[in-house]
């Protein structure tokens, strides 16, 4: 997969806010024909000991959620953990795993935040506009904003709203378990992103391709050590 040098991350967390203000801007929140065969999930694992984690992004068929690509990147964090600029610490290694990709996948779930964040740029829009594909924000927590009471069958919903703009939706992918909160990356729309959500759950909490990235970047999946090919080529 190419993934675009939009700016370097060695970086002050001054300047990492003037990036993300500038960049929300380039972020896409409309529709475009999605009709994925090829559907990729990205998680990175939490720093050990010596402050090493690692970057997986998991590229799942669909319908048939069959595994296509696990690909990991392992290395030290090195930005300072601040709220709000998580994607400068997460984001050099999980592009580092996208770079590694053989198959291009047609839409991408991130665990973490799309627009759903104080300047409107969490990590799902940073990763979105880098390698420039349909991106869903699928986080387990909320960064900003407050919604109604979702009700408890699956597939309920409701607005996440900051400030008084629509930035997201909590959505019930099970019943009796917390709901998880979607927003648009980078193009395509809250609707269609909750459609693909929706569409990606499969008896879990997480949508399954953030779920098995979750499973990679904990060293519960193995990656291939060297590229097959893109399935559908």
């Amino acid at each position: 997969m190419r993934v675009e040098e939009l700016h370097g991350w060695e970086v002050s967390t001054a300047r990492a806010r003037e990036i993300q203000l500038s960049l929300a801007k380039q972020v896409i929140a409309e529709d475009e024909v999605i009709t994925p065969r090829l559907i990729a999930g990205i998680d990175i694992s939490a720093p050990d000991a010596q402050g090493v984690a690692r970057g997986a992004v998991v590229v799942l068929s669909y319908p048939e959620f069959d595994i296509v690509e696990v690909k990991v990147a392992e290395g030290k964090i090195r930005f300072p953990y601040v709220p709000g600029l998580l994607s400068f610490r997460e984001s050099p290694l999980i592009l580092a795993a996208c770079e590694k990709l053989c198959s291009l996948p047609d839409l991408v779930l991130v665990d973490g935040q799309g627009i759903a964040h104080p300047r409107r740029f969490g990590l799902a829009s940073h990763v979105g506009l880098f390698v420039d594909l349909p991106t869903i924000g699928c986080a387990k927590s909320i960064l900003c904003g407050q919604h109604r009471p979702v009700g408890e069958e699956t597939d309920s919903h409701a607005e996440l709203l900051d400030k008084g703009e629509l930035v997201g939706a909590a959505l019930r992918t099970k019943s009796g378990v917390k709901p998880i909160y979607v927003s648009v990356g980078h193009r395509i729309s809250l609707a269609l992103a909750l459609q693909w959500v929706i569409r990606c759950c499969r008896g879990h909490r997480l949508p399954e391709p953030t779920r098995m990235a979750h499973l990679a970047a904990g060293g519960m999946l193995t990656p291939e050590p060297s590229c097959q090919g893109n399935l559908f080529d």
